[in-house]
């Protein structure tokens, strides 16, 4: 009842398009409870989003909500409350500066390491905080492991840096809720600041498909004959969609990912896995 995804690929023209060729895959049913929703992308070096806390369909087509976006990566998220309410400030994806974030799953014992979790982050940080969510917190977290490393400020880090930093705050997550009795944390992970994707699974099922080449672009335009006279060299195209949390098999097409491992997409190479 949630629903985790981000699109990394070298063809903005073709993203919403490659979206809905999976919408089954992504689609979300409310079972009876309000959801909401997000997705944040980078349009001509600016970061946009469009978040809905609160939408009451029994059934949230996430594709759809980014079928008309022209971007070359695109993170999404379709949230079912556990900590926060349906707000704004609580709706993913959440953003700092060139960087986004969004999660699923819920931080275990999340009241009783608030406080030193919040404490952890350093103060000019701590005040862009907004909401209610552990999702929130956990992205302040990392973005404090970053300022350590002296690259928070950069635009480009290399995703050595980017994985360090997403390994050390599991770490810190893992040990203070040990700390207070509760089990490593169960949850999934999705960040970026406009050059690469970071996948973290520890949570619900995690799957990639890859899209590349000409038969993959042919079978994404279908028959629009005006799309296709507008995207030459179709064979060049190339795409990872990475999602998590599915309702039910996403299919044969796509390739899950291990528990407890990391993994980066990149626009021009293959997905890259490692353990966490």
């Amino acid at each position: 009842m949630a629903r985790l995804f981000g699109l990394i690929g070298n063809r903005a023209d073709l993203a919403g398009r490659l979206l809905l060729s999976e919408e089954k895959a992504l689609r979300v049913r409310s079972r009876g409870t309000p959801l909401g929703w997000g997705i944040g992308f980078y349009q001509g070096g600016e970061v946009l989003m469009r978040r809905r806390p609160i939408d009451e369909r029994g059934e949230i087509d996430a594709a759809k909500s980014a079928e008309d976006v022209r971007a070359d990566i695109i993170v999404g998220h379709v949230r079912s409350a556990t900590v926060g309410t349906l707000r704004t400030e609580n709706t993913h994806p959440f953003r700092y500066r060139q960087w986004l974030f969004a999660q699923t799953g819920t931080v275990v014992q999340f009241d009783a390491i608030r406080d030193r979790l919040v404490a952890s982050v350093p103060e000019f940080l701590r005040g862009d905080i907004r909401g209610e969510t552990d999702s929130e917190i956990v992205f302040h977290v990392f973005l404090s492991f970053l300022h350590d490393a002296g690259r928070l400020n950069d635009h480009s880090v290399p995703d050595s840096v980017v994985r360090d930093a997403v390994r050390s705050t599991v770490a810190v997550l893992d040990a203070m809720t040990a700390e207070v009795g509760g089990e490593p944390v169960a949850i999934n992970l999705l960040l970026t600041n406009g050059e690469d994707l970071i996948a973290v699974h520890r949570s619900e099922t995690m799957a990639i498909r890859v899209f590349a080449g000409k038969d993959d672009a042919d079978a994404i335009i279908g028959d629009d004959a005006q799309l296709r006279r507008k995207a030459p060299e179709l064979a060049q195209m190339r795409f990872a969609l990475i999602a998590s949390d599915f309702d039910e098999d996403p299919g044969a097409h796509w390739n899950k990912v291990p528990d407890r491992a990391i993994v980066t997409l990149s626009r021009g190479n293959d997905p890259k896995t490692e353990l966490l």
